[in-house]
């Protein structure tokens, strides 16, 4: 932890900065872009409802307030080479760390692969804005990494599995629209209890989130 110096919160969703001031408290510095700083306690209400009182709210004196622009000395200092980028879609106070190398972190932005149906809104002009750097990898906050060369060939033939799953994500989606229960909802579709939760708990809690975004959340966790 004495190693490091910065924290950068791609947003401020409550998966990406719970524990925020726990490692400020270890005598790290949060940084925060000034497109961020009035989203700096949205999920104070979150973690306040759910009765959470291990949670310890962003102290704002912890916080350095900085532009964009400013963010590349301030990595210098670090020994990398890049820059942050206001990325807003996912939320409105999404950025992104930039790499000279060629390298993107994106937090929660909608993958790559989804960017056709993203053109003309705040998605598709911050992918536009990124790609303009002609990155090499992006890393997700809840997806594989990708090399972007792979990204834009043709996808792999599904196989019949691939797509059985893909149906019951997406039926799984459509009855929790229409209000049924967890339980009502896995003896409709014959899921499995965890797997509905998952399905459910990332439906719930990331917006506007594909039948591919969950997933890819629920491949990355091992499931």
């Amino acid at each position: 932890m004495q190693e490091i110096r910065y924290l950068l919160i791609s947003h401020f969703h409550p998966d990406h900065m719970g524990i925020a001031q726990e490692i400020a408290g270890c005598g790290v510095r949060i940084v925060a872009a000034d497109v961020q700083r009035a989203h700096i306690h949205d999920a104070d209400g979150a973690f306040a409802k759910e009765g959470n009182r291990l949670y310890l709210p962003i102290v704002d004196e912890d916080v350095r307030i900085i532009s964009c622009v400013e963010s590349r000395p301030l990595l210098e200092e670090c020994g990398i080479a890049g820059e942050l980028a206001h990325t807003s879609g996912h939320s409105e106070d999404s950025i992104s760390l930039c790499l000279d190398e060629g390298a993107l972190f994106v937090g929660d932005l909608n993958p790559l692969y989804e960017l056709e149906i993203h053109r003309g809104t705040q998605i598709g002009d911050s992918w536009d804005k990124l790609l303009a750097r002609n990155p090499v990898k992006v890393y997700y906050g809840h997806a594989k990494a990708e090399e972007l060369i792979r990204a834009q060939r043709m996808p792999k033939k599904e196989s019949e599995h691939s797509r059985d799953i893909f149906r019951l994500v997406k039926k799984i989606m459509k009855y929790m629209d229409k209000d049924y229960t967890l339980e009502d909802v896995g003896q409709a579709t014959g899921a499995d209890k965890a797997f509905v939760e998952d399905v459910a708990r990332m439906y719930l809690t990331h917006q506007n989130i594909s039948v591919q975004g969950i997933l890819d959340r629920i491949e990355i966790k091992g499931k």
